[in-house]
């Protein structure tokens, strides 16, 4: 009797589970779908940017640009007569951006997921982790108004040299401000999966919760760390419409280690993209396929990034039992 009922179940239910596998891999499938699809989508742009394209009769040849003049170039003037298509412009920007938030970002999302993990209570934690995690749902275009509103005036206030009222140092802070959750909400979940035994061996030897903290939980801790601080990084150099709001429009060659080159306006490679998207160009000349030559460097940029991402997180993990 009860292998009868076995049988009847499993007839019945084999339907249902043949279904529920088809869909749940026709999720998985779109993903992967959408992202073949940006990537040719960007490739076909980019390769129409640096080949020569087609012309009416009686038309003006369209200017080409080569692959050394768009990777080594030093200026980027999209609309200027001649138009330049230099990538070491924007990419500069780009760096420093990056630099500039992460020295906000990573100290401060470590400091705070360390706090969270080791010295805060149960209470404190479910309120303060929910509310430090909403900064990541504010719309980041509110983000680079508060930068060009009041980031940039309270810095004015306080510091001898004039600040430009668009300028990359206001749009390094609300970026480092925007990925301490990321770094913070990854970093004390990694912190919280190191094994209480590892504490208490560090307390029964005498060490102070801060030797502790430091000493073991962080270092075991080591893999999700670095892997937060890249994922946060990339997340850093793909942001747009803060960047694009708080930084300006023109982007400049500045060599990244030296502070006076944040004061100024200087425009990374999104916020080139959103310029180049929103102002008059012709649909057929190199400004409108730059958009594509810039998605897919940035594209490549952020995939290596995760990529050593995940490398590190495969070479120091720590295995419990």
């Amino acid at each position: 009797m009860s292998d009868e009922l076995g049988v009847t179940r499993q007839t019945n239910t084999a339907p249902r589970e043949r279904i529920a596998r088809w869909f749940f891999f026709t999720c998985a499938s779109v993903s992967v779908v959408v992202t073949l699809g940006i990537v040719v989508v960007l490739v076909l742009g980019a390769v129409e940017f640096f080949r020569a394209t087609a012309v009416p009769l009686g038309s003006a040849p369209e200017q080409t640009v080569r692959f050394t003049e768009y990777l080594l170039g030093t200026t980027w003037s999209p609309g200027g007569s001649p138009q330049s298509f230099g990538l070491l412009a924007p990419l500069s920007a780009t760096v420093m951006l990056t630099i500039g938030s992460a020295l906000i970002a990573l100290p401060l999302g470590l400091a705070t997921a360390i706090y969270l993990s080791e010295y805060a209570s149960e209470r404190k934690r479910a309120v303060l982790k929910p509310a430090l995690e909403i900064l990541a749902g504010v719309p980041t275009v509110v983000y680079g108004y508060f930068a060009l509103v009041y980031i940039t005036p309270a810095i004015n206030a306080v510091v001898p040299f004039d600040l430009a009222t668009f300028n990359l140092l206001s749009a390094c802070i609300v970026v480092g401000i925007m990925i301490i959750p990321m770094v913070s909400s990854i970093s004390e979940d990694a912190m919280s999966a190191v094994p209480d035994a590892l504490r208490q061996a560090g307390y029964g030897l005498g060490a102070t919760k801060f030797d502790v903290s430091t000493s073991i939980v962080v270092p075991s801790a080591i893999s999700g760390i670095v892997s937060a601080f890249i994922l946060a990084l990339s997340r850093a150099i793909g942001e747009t419409m803060a960047v694009a709001i708080a930084s300006g429009s023109r982007s400049v060659l500045q060599n990244p280690l030296d502070p006076t080159a944040y004061i100024g306006p200087n425009s990374p490679i999104t916020a080139q993209m959103i310029n180049l998207a929103l102002g008059d160009i012709s649909a057929r000349g190199p400004a409108y396929h730059a958009m594509f030559a810039l998605g897919l460097t940035l594209f490549v940029v952020t995939l290596l990034m995760n990529l050593i991402s995940d490398r590190i997180a495969q070479r120091y993990r720590e295995v419990y039992q």
